[in-house]
C-alpha cells in the first residue's frame, strides 16, 4: 500500500514508518501544510497532536490539545472527502482518556465516554472524522493506553524517580492503567490498516491491564530499585495540576474486545515483559 502518515515523527510514527517499509508498503510522511495538497494514497495513518504530557495544562495548553486534535483531524478529514480518489482507510489515533475515570468497571469499545475534559477532547476528536466517514473512508479510531516505549513517551518519565530509588505508588495505587507495548502499538495501527471489518473504535491497550500499584511494584522490580516513597494524590495535584488526575489518578481497566476478535495476537501482553523489553531500548520489528 501507498501510506501516508501524519505525526511520523512521534513515538508511534517513527516506530510505524520503518516496520510498515519493511512489510513492503511505501510510506510518506504527511505535514500540516501537505493536508490541503494531498497525493494519492491508499491509506493515511493520523498520528499528529500536541503532546499531552509535556508541561502544564495551563488555558493555552489545553487549546493547543484541543485544537491539534479536533481542527487538525477536521481538515484533514475534510481534504481527504474533497479528493476525487480518496484513500479507502483513515486510522485515526485517540485514546482511553475517551472513558474518563471509571474505576474498576471494564470497558470496551461499546462503552460510554466520561464526562471530564480529556474525554471531551476524544469525543470530539473522533467526531472530527465524520467527513470522512460521509465520503465511504473507512475509519478506524485507535484508542492507545500509555504506550511503553524507553526512547519517549510517559515511561521514561515514569521511571526517572525510581532509578534514583524514590519511586513509589501515586495516589490510592487502586486506579486502572491500561498500556500497550510500543511493537504492539505498532502491529495493532498495522491489523487496523489490513483488515477491513474493522472501523469505529478500537482499544489499542494490552489485555492485561495493571493497577498503578502492580505497576509500580513492576516497575520497581525491573529497574531492581525500592518501592518505598508513595506519591500522594494532593501532592500529585500540586505537582501537576489538573494533568495529574487525567494521567495519573484516573483509572481506566480497558480491554482490547475489537482487536483480539478479529484475530490479533499480542506479543507483549504481559506487563514485565514490555516493561523489560522497553527499558532495554529495544526496537519494534516488523508489522508482520
Amino acid at each position: 500500500m501507498n501510506i501516508r502518515i501524519s505525526g511520523a515523527g512521534g513515538l508511534i510514527g517513527s516506530a510505524l514508518v520503518p516496520a510498515l517499509r519493511a512489510g513492503g508498503h511505501t510510506v510518506q510522511p504527511l505535514s500540516r501544510g501537505q493536508v490541503g495538497d494531498f497525493g494519492p494514497a491508499d491509506a493515511v495513518v493520523h498520528l499528529g497532536g500536541e503532546n499531552i504530557a509535556a508541561g502544564r495544562w495551563t488555558a493555552a495548553k489545553k487549546a493547543r490539545i484541543h485544537d491539534s486534535r479536533v481542527e487538525g483531524t477536521r481538515r484533514l478529514c475534510e481534504a481527504l472527502a474533497g479528493l476525487e480518489r480518496p484513500p479507502a482507510v483513515l486510522i485515526c489515533a485517540s485514546a482511553v482518556g475517551y472513558y474518563g475515570d471509571r474505576g474498576d468497571e471494564r470497558l470496551d469499545e461499546s462503552s460510554a465516554p466520561g464526562g471530564d475534559y480529556l474525554a471531551g477532547v476524544c469525543r470530539e476528536w473522533e467526531a472530527a472524522a465524520e467527513p470522512a466517514v460521509r465520503r465511504g473512508i473507512r475509519v478506524v479510531y485507535l484508542r492507545f493506553g500509555l504506550v511503553l516505549s524507553g526512547g519517549g513517551g510517559a515511561l521514561p518519565a515514569l521511571a526517572k524517580p525510581f532509578r534514583w530509588g524514590a519511586g513509589g505508588v501515586i495516589g490510592g495505587g487502586r486506579q486502572w492503567w491500561s498500556w500497550i507495548a510500543l511493537e504492539d502499538a505498532v502491529r495493532a495501527a498495522h491489523h487496523a490498516l489490513v483488515t477491513a471489518e474493522l472501523s469505529g473504535p478500537v482499544n489499542a491497550v494490552s489485555p492485561q491491564p495493571a493497577t498503578n500499584r502492580e505497576f509500580t511494584r513492576i516497575l520497581g522490580r525491573v529497574l531492581h530499585r525500592p518501592t518505598f516513597f508513595p506519591l500522594p494524590a494532593f501532592a500529585a495535584r500540586l505537582a501537576l495540576g489538573e494533568m495529574a488526575d487525567a494521567l495519573l489518578l484516573s483509572s481506566q481497566r480497558v480491554e482490547p474486545r475489537r482487536l483480539t476478535a478479529t484475530g490479533f495476537a499480542f506479543r507483549q501482553p504481559e506487563l514485565e515483559s514490555a516493561l523489560r523489553s522497553a527499558l532495554s531500548a529495544g526496537r519494534p520489528s516488523g508489522p508482520g
